[in-house]
């Protein structure tokens, strides 16, 4: 494992008001181009006459009713932007404000606004705002990579604990917090645990700690020595420096949309919602899945026959262009699997003399100089092309386009009852599994990712998952 880079230090809420004052710029460039491109193409040259001159009024003010409706929808708040999928629903939720506000405003003053320039300039902010958004996190999470602009942390917790979420952050690199040391109940020997940050000190030093290394953010593991009044007291100390308070729940990859804080009695109670695994938004769901899936096999048909015929007529392959294998579906259900072969004809056969050489944990097999993948199966693996033919599988209603990985069998056979948890749900084309480093994580991280997914579902995140799907083959990390 590489060492990740060490964390520069600088202030903490300069970077963060310089981002969200560049992103103010942005959305304003993008309201003015929207409003622009659609005064154009709807009243083109006829636009600056006097009976069109309205709708150029709008096109002005447009960029910052935009500005203001992103505001409202606290699209700006720093606890929104950065990482998550949060940032990019307000945005959504912004433009249907907006469209609302304008449809009410037009009625009430009596303006015929020109439906075919809201049918142009709503879409066009919506993608534009969203699309520069994603451009700009690329390059901030560029530099979090880099250690720049990074949270200095210091984790307080029992040493499993310190030691655990340590390995979490180091492996994740888009998240923006650089571990730069750890308080235990009492202190230990460094190096005395395993991958353990430097130690600074126990629980009643944690505030000296932070004047020490120079950080601007403490996050507290579960932890029974210091929860209620230790708690309180340790936020008084840190607030007189405005350093972070980070308090980690017990509750595992559940996400902030499913937990509310209720006071009962003076008591601030966190009340957790089921998952969404039923409901109206699965209906959409299955919907787009099949939609998509029929859209995408048009169009891609082409390909699909230039590549059958490629893997049919490749030197020493041999045998049948498409794959088929039995997987597991939801509720247990097992069901014919496609994909384009990528394997000579006996690589079943030649498994049991190649498990001694397996290089993941749990029970998948993986390689990642497999010698039963044929040549052309080694590069159709590397653009992620061998999956394709699944849409088929998502059109039949088998699967979707994103959830969690379809287990093989003899896999299923071997889950301890947690992991049962992962066929509530249709397997996807796609995952968090496969936009997190596919075949480069743990069997148990990997499990851990298809859990959350299960448990933390929403239509935002399937449309992120496959955005970044996108950008998982280009890189194409974790594919062999």
């Amino acid at each position: 494992m590489t060492t990740p880079p060490r964390p520069t230090v600088g202030k903490r809420t300069g970077w963060q008001s310089r981002y969200i004052t560049l992103l103010c710029l942005v959305d304003l460039l993008v309201g003015l181009a929207s409003a622009a491109v659609a005064l154009v193409v709807r009243f083109g040259s006829s636009a600056v006459e006097p009976n069109n001159r309205d709708h150029l009024w709008v096109t002005i003010a447009l960029p910052f009713a935009w500005m203001v409706a992103l505001a409202i929808g606290r699209a700006y708040e720093s606890r929104h932007l950065f990482v998550g999928n949060d940032e990019y629903a307000r945005v959504f939720q912004s433009c249907l404000a907006l469209t609302a506000t304008l449809a009410f405003a037009s009625f009430v003053v009596d303006f015929r606004l020109a439906r075919g320039y809201l049918i142009i300039a709503i879409p066009l902010l919506v993608v534009a705002g969203v699309a520069m958004r994603y451009l700009l996190r690329q390059h901030l999470h560029r530099s979090w990579a880099r250690g720049e602009r990074l949270h200095r942390v210091i984790l307080v917790g029992p040493e499993a604990a310190v030691a655990e979420m340590a390995k979490r952050l180091r492996r994740e690199r888009y998240h923006g917090l650089g571990v730069v040391g750890a308080c235990l109940p009492q202190p230990i020997v460094q190096g005395h645990g395993t991958g353990l940050p430097p130690i600074l000190g126990s629980f009643e030093e944690v505030a000296a700690a932070v004047a020490r290394v120079a950080a601007d953010t403490v996050v507290v593991l579960s932890c029974s020595e210091i929860a209620g009044t230790a708690l309180r007291r340790l936020g008084w100390q840190l607030e007189r420096d405005d350093v972070d308070l980070i308090v980690a729940s017990n509750l595992v990859d559940v996400a902030g949309d499913r937990t509310t804080v209720r006071p009962v009695d003076g008591l601030p109670m966190l009340h957790v919602e089921h998952p969404r695994l039923k409901g109206g938004r699965r209906v959409v769901k299955a919907v787009f899945d099949r939609v998509s899936a029929l859209v995408l096999l048009i169009l891609a048909a082409p390909m699909l026959l230039a590549i059958a015929l490629l893997v049919r007529v490749a030197p020493a392959a041999g045998g049948p262009a498409v794959f088929r294998q039995v997987r597991v579906g939801k509720n247990g259900r097992p069901f014919t699997i496609y994909k384009f072969r990528t394997m000579y004809v006996d690589a079943e056969e030649r498994l049991a003399e190649l498990l001694d050489r397996n290089e993941t944990d749990g029970e998948l097999f993986k390689m990642r100089h497999d010698p039963r993948v044929t040549p052309v199966g080694r590069w159709l693996r590397r653009l992620s092309l061998d999956e394709v033919p699944q849409l088929v599988n998502v059109l039949k209603g088998d699967m979707s386009l994103v959830g969690p990985r379809p287990p093989l069998p003899r896999e299923v056979a071997n889950y301890p009852a947690d992991m049962r948890r992962r066929l509530v749900v249709k397997p996807g084309l796609t995952g968090l599994w496969q936009v997190s480093g596919r075949s480069d994580l743990s069997w148990e991280e990997s499990i851990r990712l298809d859990l959350s997914y299960v448990e933390n579902w929403s239509l935002t995140m399937d449309l992120a998952i496959l955005a970044r799907t996108l950008s998982a083959v280009v890189r194409r990390s974790g594919a062999y």
